[in-house]
């Protein structure tokens, strides 16, 4: 077997490289290649097939394409009509006009969420991309939330009706930004469709204990389409359940157990906190509805004397805590806490710092969708998504488990 040697000698000081990344590098233009070969067959035998007589057609200009991995040079190939009538190949993979991979959008928008100002935005992205950051110049990134500006706008106005959502979790997280306001809360939606999967649905400013933001939100949701979900998720702080019963008044109310603890935990002294805090998650790790309410019987008789402002946060909102036993025991997961949306922003939530510059409610909207797309991304489908079809239509679950069977 031949060694491959790396030569780092031409890098950029700046930039840091490994055997690894410049092996992928020297072998990602063959990779590409291959993947273009593919998909100009199958359109040649796609048109062969439906009586043209085509033929290849060499290549389009060799161009350079950045990646994270760095600059790729490519080829996208093409192919023309023998009878000279109009034929084009456009690849989904190197669709015509693109200069960086997707991934490439998002690792702007989070620096620039983080403080990067345009002009340091090269700089900072050369350690990792290499020469192709320098492409990434003032002018560049600024064309760029333009782009991602458009985007935004088309996507919070598409259409919903063709998914049905099984699931919602919404919550309220902040921005620091320039400006008249310095700080905006950007209202947040994400759905599980009837498949299990997690999609953005909704980002808006707005205010988080405001009905009316929510009402707002909700509204626009149910005039493109979107379905009742059979279960809604999220802090109890929220102005979103008020919304949501004049919305959706069909909807199952389920409360954020993440929320609801630090809530509790914020009445108690923190000597008391670690013990009290087992006492809940005893309460909605139990089997049974009625197992978990005598949990909370106890967790009352053990707290009220001393704490009753715990207690009361608590119990206030017992019915919501526990909507989902109602649900099947594959989904509790899922359904106890409104993570996915925690997990995708908390980088927003926990910020401190103002980013460089000025920062418009527009932009800090337009780059916080860039992220949700790319987290999005990561997101796994549901535990137990394949019993999503017996909740959809109507089949009764009590503690997890069929009616019918239990």
């Amino acid at each position: 077997m031949t060694m491959i040697t790396p030569d780092f000698s031409h890098k950029a000081s700046s930039e840091v490289t490994d055997a690894i990344t410049e092996l992928l590098r020297r072998h990602a233009k063959d990779l590409i290649a291959a993947a273009l070969e593919c998909e100009v067959t199958e359109t040649l035998n796609a048109l062969k097939g439906e009586g043209r007589d085509v033929v290849r057609n060499g290549y389009l200009p060799e161009r350079s394409l950045t990646t994270a991995i760095g600059d790729v040079k490519v080829e996208v190939p093409r192919i023309r009509a023998r009878d000279g009538g109009p034929i084009n190949f456009s690849s989904k993979l190197i669709p015509p006009y693109l200069r960086r991979s997707r991934s490439i959008d998002a690792w702007v928008s989070y620096a620039y969420l983080k403080g990067v100002s345009e002009r340091d935005m090269a700089g900072v992205l050369e350690v990792v991309l290499g020469d192709g950051a320098k492409k990434l110049t003032p002018s560049v990134v600024s064309s760029l939330k333009g782009e991602w500006k458009a985007k935004f706008d088309e996507w919070r106005k598409r259409d919903l009706s063709g998914d049905t959502i099984s699931y919602l979790y919404a919550d309220g997280v902040y921005q620091e930004i320039r400006g008249d306001h310095s700080k905006l809360c950007v209202l947040v939606v994400i759905g599980v469709d009837d498949q299990g999967s997690k999609h953005l649905l909704a980002l808006e400013d707005g205010t988080r204990e405001s009905t009316q933001s929510w009402r707002e939100v909700l509204v626009d949701l149910k005039a493109r389409g979107m379905n009742a979900p059979l279960l809604a998720i999220g802090d109890g702080a929220l102005g979103f359940w008020a919304a949501l019963g004049e919305i959706y008044p069909a909807t199952k109310h389920q409360r954020c157990w993440f929320h609801k603890t630090a809530n509790v935990l914020n009445y108690l002294p923190r000597s008391q906190r670690t013990k009290v805090k087992d006492d809940i998650h005893e309460i909605w790790r139990s089997s049974t509805r009625d197992d978990a309410k005598a949990a909370t019987k106890t967790f009352v008789t053990k707290y009220e004397a001393k704490y009753q402002k715990a207690v009361h946060c608590l119990t206030k909102d017992e019915d919501a805590l526990l909507a989902f036993y109602d649900f099947p025991a594959e989904h509790w997961v899922h359904l106890r806490t409104s993570n996915p949306v925690e997990s995708t922003f908390s980088m927003v939530r926990h910020r401190t710092v103002k980013v460089k510059g000025a920062f418009s409610r527009a932009s800090a909207l337009s780059m916080l969708y860039q992220l949700g797309l790319e987290a999005e991304k990561s997101w796994r489908r549901i535990t137990g998504h394949e019993r999503l079809a017996e909740v959809i239509s109507g089949v009764v679950f009590v503690d997890g488990m069929r009616a019918d069977t239990a």
